[in-house]
């Protein structure tokens, strides 16, 4: 899969321009209303909700299983029992949904480059 940058590269003369003004600026943690401005010689963030929805899901993915151990035993157990059957019909279906899917996200992706 190709990554492409959806932004160009700042001119040499503005990256200064986006750097602290002094060594005492901090960004703030998030709390002052978006539509507030800091001080000239300060850097403001305000990372909004999305952020803390962000944690939220690591949170919860970090402590789900990344595997279904059960599932993968009764799998297990079904094919050395010469029970477990393959569907190859359902198999083909899911893989050309799956490249649809990904054609269809290419495709959006690519309409909003200028």
């Amino acid at each position: 899969m190709k990554i492409d940058k959806t932004t160009p590269p700042l001119p040499a003369s503005q990256i200064g321009e986006l750097a602290p003004k002094s060594a005492n600026a901090r960004p703030t943690g998030g709390s002052a209303p978006a539509n507030t401005r800091a001080p000239a010689n300060e850097t403001s963030v305000h990372l909004g909700n999305g952020s803390a929805q962000l944690r939220s899901m690591e949170s919860h993915m970090a402590n789900s299983p990344a595997v279904d151990k059960e599932k993968v035993e009764a799998i297990k157990k079904a094919i050395s029992e010469g029970r477990f059957q393959v569907n190859p019909a359902a198999i083909a279906d899911n893989l050309i949904n799956s490249v649809q899917e990904l054609i269809e996200a290419d495709k959006s992706g690519r309409s909003h480059k200028a």
